[in-house]
């Protein structure tokens, strides 16, 4: 089983280098606490994290979205070119002043996710993708989310499933994370705090990208990690096929299908509804 990084590829590395989009967009530094478009190195964990956000476009057509924990933004302004109105909150104020800069379309609020700067019942989607691992109070954050959510509104978690993130551990190998989950968890908290599961979702390495698994010698993640531990360049062959991965490499796959272990997902994407 391989092993993973986290949230992006600095974030196992404990490195402080600042790496940046191109001089041509409005730069935030990726510091290994999230992914950010644009570097090629980072292209796996991007598209990754992309994926998630091409397969819920349908679902916010049309409403009243809220991102908690909206980073560098594009995933909202991914949601921007479907649902009625979009509103991003994150806690961090660099990353906000990023959203509102680059893509200023978006509502962009600082604030924190277990005091959303929002009114009751003011939304019809919640989305809170790769950030509810890095929470220390879930089961407050997921209150709100209620709490701000319309009747029969909708709630769309991804979270790295703590199985294949971090195996055999009981705290997980992301420093930037506090609390990873398994689909068994994510649904009980989910359930505990008052919402009606509608679907568990798997990410998965799709046939390209387990050809590259093969290639890498078991793993194309692993392959990754090791060159950023060891402080080494990678190799010009490993960057390009990095670099070519598109969202299109990975499956998206519904935990109730035949032959789906939803345990041997990468991540998991859950899909809620507020009574």
């Amino acid at each position: 089983m391989a092993r993973s990084t986290g949230t992006s590829l600095l974030g196992m590395t404990e490195s402080h280098e600042t790496l940046q989009v191109s001089a041509a967009q409005a730069q935030l530094a990726l510091t290994g606490e999230r992914t950010v478009p644009g570097i090629p190195e980072e292209n796996y964990w991007f598209r990754r994290h992309e994926v998630a956000y091409e397969r819920i476009l349908e679902r916010c057509a049309g409403l009243d979205v809220l991102e908690a924990g909206s980073g560098e933004g594009y995933g909202a302004a991914m949601l921007a070119t479907v649902a009625q109105s979009v509103t991003c909150v994150d806690y961090d104020e660099s990353a906000v002043e990023h959203t509102r800069r680059r893509y200023p379309g978006l509502i962009v609020r600082q604030g924190n996710l277990i005091d959303l700067p929002l009114a009751d019942g003011s939304v019809e989607v919640v989305v809170n993708f790769q950030v509810i691992e890095h929470l220390w109070d879930q089961p407050a954050f997921i209150a709100e989310c209620r709490r701000v959510l319309r009747p029969g509104g909708v709630l769309l978690i991804s979270t790295p499933n703590r199985i294949t993130f971090s195996p055999g551990r009981d705290t997980p190998l992301n420093p930037f994370h506090t609390r990873e989950l398994d689909a068994g968890e994510l649904n009980e908290l989910l359930v505990d705090g008052g919402f009606e599961m509608s679907a568990m979702l798997g990410v998965f390495h799709g046939a390209r990208l387990t050809e590259l698994d093969v290639t890498w010698g078991g793993s194309i993640i692993d392959a990754q990690i090791d060159r950023a531990l060891a402080g080494e360049p990678w190799p010009a062959d490993l960057a390009a096929d990095v670099a070519r991965v598109g969202t299109g490499d990975f499956d998206i796959r519904d935990a109730s299908e035949d032959g789906v272990d939803i345990d041997a997902s990468l991540d998991l994407v859950a899909i809620a509804v507020r009574p």
